[in-house]
């Protein structure tokens, strides 16, 4: 890829306001370098546009998707001067599906889009560099993904079940045939699933369809409305012909078709199996959440018998494995259901060392029962806001070593700052390429106390 500089940088306005650009309008651009979010950048007459689908050094042919001022947003049409970089997408819905807006960028150069935002991030709003950049944690570029939404629309007028990802910033449904970014055995799958939703009487009382990979396969069955015995024993047949579990959700929680059903996934390198529900969060990439587990673990460096606190918890995906090292493990996890299943899974897998805790950790700690003894190291795994409270009142947690692992570069930068001014130092951070095919980037990052 061609290189970037480190400021975004928009074109002059030239004086007088000119016309807003219509959507729907084509137009020829020359495309200088990519957006953090892998678009394509051009400049023409003091306008910025943004276009899917576009490298660096293309010319291409993009129609106008929104326009706001100085910004236009687009969509490659056709490729006029291709780059060298250029790949053939393998995926037949690549260039309108919503999933994967990169697969027509080789994946080395997908890895130094990433690298290039976490280092813009925390320079930008942290001014900080680590002292050590860790090579990226990769997996498999395709076949990787063990859980994905699909979106469900009837059409009225054409009586058609439209069944799909959405289209990238649209809420238009892209029907497939095919996804290759998924699992093998969900691959497998999808051909009788989208068979069975079309063949239901009542098609329009499907809200959505959710596919798991794990301990097995599942299938969940988002429904607005009362199904019809007969697509009831459909679906049925379905999930006994290709050997996969079938959940139910209406207006409460999700729940099993057989009561008896469990859903879990392993941990292998530490003998571990986890349980877990459709609607509780699981990385969808099996082999880079073992390495990021494998990483997190080796960088906090906490010996046997040292007292390890994991924030953001969630079902025990780094607390368990840290107790089954050696470490007292006390997690913390803002959602009740959450600890519930952590607390199940520590006790299926005879671990003592483990204790969780529900806690809302973007309000101050307070007289918390588990903050004050301190810990050796804290891990967080926060969701995208990040976890700047819990970040401010790090000092009483008596750490030397934190580890933050993130899935939002801009409020990672955002926490190391604060970390910086209470006297950690950032040593090391790197990428994990949990979502190759696309530009979102997730990150760890390891501070020690100066």
């Amino acid at each position: 890829m061609a290189k970037r500089s480190g400021a975004l940088r928009f074109q002059p306005s030239g004086g007088e306001r000119k016309p807003q650009v219509p959507v729907g309008k084509k137009q020829r651009l020359n495309i200088e370098r990519l957006a953090n979010d892998g678009r394509g950048i051009a400049f023409i007459e003091g306008r910025t546009w943004f276009v899917e689908g576009a490298l660096p050094g293309e010319e291409v042919e993009a129609r106008v998707l929104a326009a706001r001022s100085q910004i236009v947003e687009a969509r490659c049409e056709r490729v006029l001067q291709a780059s060298a970089q250029r790949q053939l997408e393998p995926c037949p819905h690549a260039r309108r599906c919503g999933g994967c807006n990169l697969q027509h960028a080789p994946l080395a150069d997908q890895l130094a889009l990433k690298q290039h935002t976490l280092a813009e991030q925390l320079a930008r709003v942290a001014d900080l560099q680590p002292e050590e950049w860790a090579e990226p944690l990769v997996g498999p570029a395709f076949g990787y993904r063990r859980r994905a939404r699909l979106a469900v629309r009837w059409d009225v007028k054409s009586k058609h079940l439209d069944i799909g990802f959405r289209a990238s910033a649209s809420q238009e449904i892209v029907s497939i045939s095919e996804c290759p970014v998924l699992v093998q055995p969900l691959q497998s799958l999808l051909p009788a699933l989208l068979a069975a939703l079309r063949d239901l009487s009542k098609p329009q009382a499907i809200g959505h369809v959710e596919l798991f990979s794990g301990t097995a396969e599942a299938v969940l069955i988002r429904h607005t409305a009362t199904l019809p015995e007969m697509d009831v024993a459909r679906l049925r047949s379905f999930a006994t012909a290709n050997g996969a579990q079938l959940w139910w959700q209406g207006e409460g929680e999700p729940l099993p078709d057989d009561a008896a059903t469990t859903l879990g996934y392993r941990l292998e390198a530490w003998d571990l199996e986890l349980t877990w529900r459709p609607g509780d969060f699981v990385q969808v990439n099996a082999p880079v959440n073992d390495a990021m587990v494998a990483q997190a673990l080796k960088w906090l460096g906490v010996g046997k018998d040292e007292a390890v606190l994991d924030l953001f918890c969630g079902l025990g995906n780094f607390s368990l494995p840290l107790a089954r090292s050696g470490a007292h493990v006390v997690g913390v996890e803002g959602v009740e259901a959450m600890v519930g299943r952590a607390q199940d899974n520590a006790r299926r897998n005879g671990l003592e060392r483990a204790h969780f805790y529900r806690a809302d950790l973007s309000k101050p700690l307070a007289d918390a029962p588990w903050a004050g003894s301190g810990f050796a190291a804290v891990l967080l795994d926060p969701p995208r806001d990040g976890a700047l409270e819990i970040v401010r009142q790090m000092s009483m947690l008596k750490a030397q070593r934190v580890v933050y692992v993130s899935c939002n570069p801009a409020t990672l930068a955002r926490d190391a700052r604060e970390l910086a001014s209470q006297g950690f130092r950032l040593k090391r951070a790197g990428v994990l390429d949990m979502f190759p095919q696309t530009a979102h980037v997730e990150a760890m990052a390891l501070f020690e106390r100066s």
